[in-house]
């Protein structure tokens, strides 16, 4: 999730379990730790792919951040402000702080390394955006009202009221989820189409229009599909690709990590000279988020690449489209 959003629920965290012994207080340490885990990506791996697949993953996982929760815990007594707190008190408060961070990346789809290094599978449920307004704001609002002193009274209260109405949206993502897949499988099925590898994510800022890739060998079915659709009313569009050009460059060690770490869900593309990898999961057809230059086609021969990571956001009149096309089927995306 973005950086707001792991913030505030670390503060939230840190208030539940620390808010009685720390007051607002609580509210920074949660803040810090919460935004700990994603300081890995001051990291440089060994270049853009590798800073891609091993984000979120030893500092991500819930092995890790027990281990060094008492280390932390131990750290923070040195200091005087910290020492009303019991250590095992502190270790806990910690744990719960980074380890929900992980877990609410593991909603989104990008991947998230949970059992790192017993496994290195990026664990996906992929049942919310990674920049959702309904998750975040009950717990903005909440913490904006924690930082008032006349608050105290009602502060657990308000505090426990924000967590459970952002847990209770992301059982929603997952109940909707669940009707959107079975809707656009039954759309698959109608027209005889199969796909080696399938994955649905909602779309920007909001859970209920959705998007699904489904994989085949020839390239790859877009799928849009909207809680409030019927099943004729599923958008299904087919693009091809060009991932046979990988049999001749795919023992490097560069596109193998690609093509774990999207679990199969990637397209290579050619553009005059070089050869493209990009994730599918993440964007839209000619907008991916994350695409690589694998190769470069020079004398009828490829040659492998730099893998540099190539910039291509997602226009902002696509997101006036996406949010027009919930409730309009005619809306072609």
């Amino acid at each position: 999730m973005d950086s707001l959003t792991q913030v505030v629920l670390g503060s939230a965290v840190a208030y539940a379990t620390l808010g009685s012994k720390l007051g607002r207080k609580s509210l920074l340490v949660g803040a810090a730790f919460g935004t700990l885990p994603d300081l890995d990506v001051l990291i440089n791996f060994g270049g853009e792919v590798e800073n891609f697949v091993y984000h979120r993953s030893f500092s991500h996982s819930l092995f890790i951040q027990l281990l060094m929760s008492p280390l932390f815990a131990w750290l923070l007594l040195k200091m005087n402000w910290a020492k009303g707190v019991t250590m095992s008190r502190w270790s806990v408060a910690i744990f719960l702080i980074l380890s929900t961070h992980s877990l609410l990346d593991n909603f989104t789809v990008y991947g998230t390394q949970l059992l790192w290094p017993l496994s290195t599978h990026p664990f996906s449920v992929s049942s919310i955006f990674i920049i959702d307004p309904a998750y975040t704001l009950p717990l903005v609002l909440s913490c904006i009202a924690l930082c008032f002193a006349r608050m105290s009274p009602y502060a657990q209260r308000i505090n426990t009221s924000a967590l459970v109405i952002s847990s209770m949206y992301l059982v929603w993502g997952f109940a909707a989820k669940y009707h959107i897949n079975n809707k656009i499988y039954q759309a698959l099925n109608t027209q005889n189409i199969t796909f080696t590898h399938f994955e649905s994510t909602p779309t920007p800022l909001n859970t209920l229009l959705w998007r699904a890739v489904g994989v085949t060998k020839q390239g790859h079915y877009e799928i849009y599909a909207s809680v409030f659709d019927e099943v004729k009313n599923v958008d299904i569009q087919f693009y091809p690709t060009k991932n046979a050009l990988l049999t001749k460059i795919n023992d490097a060690k560069q596109i193998t990590l690609l093509q774990q770490f999207t679990k199969g869900l990637y397209g290579v593309y050619q553009q005059d000279e070089k050869v493209i990898i990009s994730d599918l999961r993440m964007g839209l057809e000619g907008n991916y988020v994350f695409s690589f230059v694998v190769a470069e086609q020079k004398d009828q021969q490829l040659i492998p690449g730099q893998y540099q990571k190539l910039s291509n956001r997602l226009p902002l009149d696509k997101i006036k489209l996406i949010f027009a096309r919930i409730t309009d089927p005619s809306i072609d995306l």
